[in-house]
């Protein structure tokens, strides 16, 4: 059997039922552009280690060692039950050499920067721009966001609970929003709002049309590119250099742990599944706080 024909089954009869269709999407993305055409006309027993070796080679001359591992991951996953389903006899896989992945940047706003966000944000008056605070202030996902309905938010105990996800899926020419289930069990979770954020809230209900949180002026939903787009226009206007949407989540974090919050409780309103992932990605300090630290300690130096 050639390996391009044992990728469309797999694809179909096991990714598609038993994956989030996001996900699905994401390798039938990688098998297409990549794996199909630089190893979808081998025979399935002459993918040997030698030849699975050398496509991760010509990978990591095109793409960064994170997106390498992902890329061998899904070679790995549909190899692996070609094995277990008696497609082929022996697989390799076990045989490759993985990149050294690298931990990705944590990009996050200063505290002036983020005071400007704020300011702009709030003189706009707008339950769009309203959802800017929420990120910043409960470390939620973009996809969260947009898929946040009036519903999920309890005003009377100040929760907001993360019952939903979504993502932009291209068709019939344009992107359209997708609900799903958030990313893992540990996303879906309840975050104490802030009581300073809650008069912000009562507002951007009052101002809404619609069920979603975060609405355009006719009350329906935004799509994340769309909100993307509307951040992205914001920090041009405020002139600060350019950070992704996601930095807002990283800028919460980040604040978390420099007002002494427990990594434990952090990484459960963050919807980590492991507060390993915390660690090693926010546990980290900006040159002003660190700064501030250093000379807390050295306020114990007796001869001052």
């Amino acid at each position: 059997m050639l390996y391009k024909q044992w990728l469309d089954e797999w694809l179909e009869s096991t990714v598609r039922p038993l994956r989030k269709f996001r996900t699905y999407q994401h390798y039938s993305d990688v098998v297409r552009r990549l794996i199909g055409p630089n190893l979808g006309g081998y025979d399935m027993a002459d993918l040997t280690a030698p030849v699975l070796q050398d496509f991760s080679a010509q990978m990591l001359q095109r793409y960064s060692p994170n997106s390498v591992c992902c890329i061998i991951g899904i070679l790995k996953q549909s190899l692996r039950l070609a094995e277990l389903a008696g497609a082929v006899e022996t697989q390799f896989t076990t045989r490759i050499t993985y990149p050294r992945r690298r931990e990705k940047e944590v990009d996050c706003f200063t505290q002036s920067e983020q005071r400007k966000i704020e300011q702009y944000v709030i003189s706009k008056k707008s339950p769009k721009y309203y959802g800017i605070l929420l990120c910043l202030y409960t470390g939620l996902r973009v996809g969260e966001l947009v898929a946040l309905e009036w519903s999920d938010i309890d005003f009377k105990k100040g929760f907001l609970y993360v019952t939903q996800n979504c993502h932009d899926t291209w068709e019939n020419g344009h992107y359209k929003k997708l609900m799903d289930t958030p990313k893992t069990r540990a996303s879906q979770r309840i975050i104490p709002i802030p009581y300073s954020l809650m008069p912000y809230i009562h507002e951007m209900k009052r101002r809404s049309h619609g069920n979603f949180v975060v609405s355009g002026p006719d009350g329906k939903g935004v799509s994340i590119r769309s909100y993307q787009r509307t951040f992205q226009l914001m920090l041009e206007r405020l002139k600060i250099s350019h950070k992704g949407i996601h930095s807002l989540r990283h800028t919460f974090a980040t604040r978390a742990v420099e007002c002494g919050m427990d990594v434990k409780t952090l990484s459960e309103i963050l919807g980590h599944t492991d507060p390993a992932i915390t660690l090693r990605r926010y546990v980290h300090s900006l040159p002003d706080h660190k700064c501030d630290m250093m000379n807390m300690l050295g306020n114990n130096f007796l001869y001052m």
